[in-house]
């Protein structure tokens, strides 16, 4: 079981910044990769980046060059550092890890992964 607390959501004007947090707890080491998604209303959830355990990182065309993944592996905890923002970022933001040791080609997609965080909303005002 892995247990996932998002933080750092919050609502600010389209150019700004907004970092993330998703701190992780329970058998968190056995998963090989770890993604962060988002979900606005009344539209599927998408994948938004994610990293793997060694480091190398996926993005969304829709947030390259703006966004970016990190991890401290010490502390459990993933990072999403948002910079300028746009009102079409807004939605609620979810971390996800996936099952234990399971591999994928696909980090993107919401079907790779077996664990979800609460989600923290991001509004982003023009």
């Amino acid at each position: 079981q892995v247990q996932l607390v998002e933080s750092g959501g919050g609502s600010v004007q389209a150019g700004g910044s907004l970092r993330l947090s998703c701190a992780a707890s329970g058998d968190i080491a056995s998963s090989l990769y770890m993604g962060w998604f988002r979900q606005a209303p009344g539209q599927e959830r998408e994948g938004v980046a994610a990293i793997y355990r060694h480091g190398s990182t996926s993005y969304a065309d829709s947030v390259k060059g703006r966004f970016t993944i990190s991890q401290d592996n010490a502390k459990n905890t993933w990072y999403l550092e948002m910079n300028n923002l746009k009102p079409g970022d807004t939605a609620m933001y979810y971390c996800a890890a996936p099952q234990r040791l399971r591999i994928t080609i696909n980090p993107l997609s919401p079907s790779e992964y077996t664990y979800w965080g609460q989600g923290t909303q991001v509004t982003v005002s023009s």
